[in-house]
């Protein structure tokens, strides 16, 4: 079916219109209305192809929440009318250890991403939520808490995700300490769990003006990383520290807060490889790590988690014929903290 978007053609094109083909639903498959689209940076780095690896046309897009359409036959967790949400992974090859274990973001097979991914129904590329409608595999079709506002809950999908994961898996709770660099919209969320969650919070940031945002969001303390004796006081004394910013930066300075064996986790991604002292890693003896968003069954229970704790992205909403403007205001860091799109304005 053909189906109303909006992408890129090239790198240095602005998105517009454009027409593109969903499947019809399978057996397995949910068919979504989309309502809202979330807009990571990782939809402007894919349309500008600046990770080199973009193919075109492209539609970004993987904070999708909407409303059930239709449903297959052999479809048994969703109804027609029903909120599903779907967000950056679609398909995986579901047979290898990691699919098993419920982590299809690391699928050993290569895991089907939501935009920029291969097909395999329609062959070429998948195409991502700025669009009027998804077609998705039940499997990969999450549920969403009628309890969130649905343009704050959309978000979820990745700049959600891909906080609770690390947060999550390296336990932050009370009695820990845990520190979030920066604030946008992944810092963001990352101060919002950690505080819900328990933690000691506390949120690095370059600038004095997310001061009093960061208090507001749940950081007990904000900590200004230009202020050498601010660090200082805060020097080996960190459980966890998880790290949001996509801009080039030092590591140095941020290994010197964790305590023996404590880690470091990268979120952000950074365009150029990032440099770090030897010494930053032995002495003491701490972990320099990554995380990737999160799997389905991970991803479902942090949605639920949400809906019973009232937790949400802090969000603007734009028209999207407003994407090409919020792209550029994103790489200025004027949004607080989350662009949402009101997929109703594409059909106006």
């Amino acid at each position: 079916m053909t189906t109303r978007a909006y992408a890129a053609q090239s790198p240095t094109t602005p998105l517009a219109p454009h027409a593109i083909t969903r499947r019809e639903p399978t057996a397995t498959d949910v068919e979504i209305d989309i309502l809202f689209c979330g807009v990571c940076h990782s939809d402007l780095h894919f349309a500008r192809n600046e990770w080199g690896f973009t193919q075109y046309p492209v539609v970004p897009g993987h904070e999708i929440l909407g409303r059930v359409a239709r449903v297959g036959s052999a479809v048994t967790r969703f109804k027609v009318g029903d909120l599903a949400s779907v967000g950056c992974l679609v398909d995986s090859c579901r047979i290898c250890a990691h699919c098993a274990k419920g982590l299809e973001q690391y699928c050993m097979g290569g895991a089907t991403f939501t935009y920029n991914g291969d097909d395999k129904y329609l062959g070429g590329m998948t195409f991502g939520g700025y669009s009027e409608k998804v077609v998705v595999d039940e499997a990969f079709t999450l549920k969403v808490p009628t309890t969130l506002d649905p343009a704050k809950a959309a978000p979820l999908l990745c700049a959600g995700i891909t906080t609770w994961s690390p947060l999550r898996h390296w336990g932050a709770g009370p009695g820990k300490k845990v520190g979030i660099i920066g604030l946008g919209g992944l810092g963001h969320m990352g101060v919002k769990f950690a505080r819900a969650l328990g933690a000691h919070t506390v949120l690095f940031t370059t600038s004095r003006s997310k001061i009093d945002d960061g208090l507001r969001l749940g950081a007990h303390e904000v900590v200004l990383s230009t202020d050498e004796a601010a660090m200082a006081r805060h020097a080996g004394t960190f459980d966890l520290i998880v790290d949001t910013v996509s801009a080039d930066h030092s590591l140095d300075a941020y290994m010197a807060m964790l305590k023996l064996d404590a880690t470091l986790c990268m979120v952000g991604v950074p365009p150029n490889p990032q440099q770090i002292a030897a010494f930053s890693l032995i002495l003491p003896r701490r972990n320099l790590a990554g995380s990737c968003i999160g799997g389905i069954r991970e991803t479902q229970e942090m949605l639920d988690w949400c809906g019973q704790h009232g937790v949400a992205c802090d969000i603007e909403l734009i028209r999207m014929d407003q994407i090409n403007e919020a792209y550029e205001r994103m790489l200025r860091q004027d949004v607080r903290y989350r662009f949402v799109i009101d997929m109703q304005s594409l059909k106006a």
